[in-house]
């Protein structure tokens, strides 16, 4: 490119963009939700035309976060959702309702009660020498119940080699019989 002797960059006006200017970005659902207006179902990974914006005021440890608006493919109502860095997921905002999701909500259950079991023993060490053995005797019956399902198995599936071995000898010899007659 040819610059011209008297080009001065700093002459060129800038851009003045909004900070919440909206782009057009081509997206998945990122979970399955109902349509509130028409009852739509809409499945995860279904794509969409999407708008996308930064939100205004709420950054989560410096990441933005950011608000998209899809259509549903039915009545073409507006549904919004947005990202929750937090929990590594998407927020429902309206338009939609989020499907259940049994594995999350247990996910969830597990947490709490591992937290819970974790500040109970932190106060009481006491609880703490209880769940010790009360893990123990857990992991007890779970190795006798393995054993037992092993003994089991062992008995169901007894193989004799070496009556095989006298049967396939016995099948040899009937054949060297029906040969030589």
């Amino acid at each position: 490119k040819y610059y011209p002797p008297d080009f001065d960059p700093a002459k060129i006006p800038k851009l003045k963009l909004p900070k919440d200017r909206q782009y057009v970005v081509r997206l998945m659902a990122p979970f399955n939700m109902r349509c509130k207006t028409c009852g739509e179902y809409i499945y995860k990974g279904k794509k969409f035309n999407a708008r996308k914006e930064t939100v205004q005021n709420e950054v989560y440890l410096g990441l933005p976060i950011f608000r998209f608006y899809i259509k549903c493919t039915r009545c073409l109502a507006e549904i919004t959702f947005k990202t929750d860095p937090e929990n590594t997921d998407y927020t429902m905002e309206h338009g939609a309702t989020r499907n259940f999701q049994a594995e999350k909500l247990l996910e969830e259950e597990e947490k709490r009660m591992q937290k819970e079991r974790e500040e109970e023993e932190l106060n009481n060490p006491m609880k703490v020498l209880e769940n010790r053995t009360k893990d123990s005797k857990l992991e007890m019956e779970v190795l006798e119940n393995l054993q037992e399902l092993k003994e089991l198995n062992q008995r169901q599936a007894n193989v004799d080699f070496e009556a095989m071995l006298q049967q396939y000898k016995e099948f040899e010899e009937e054949q060297k019989r029906r040969e030589q007659e």
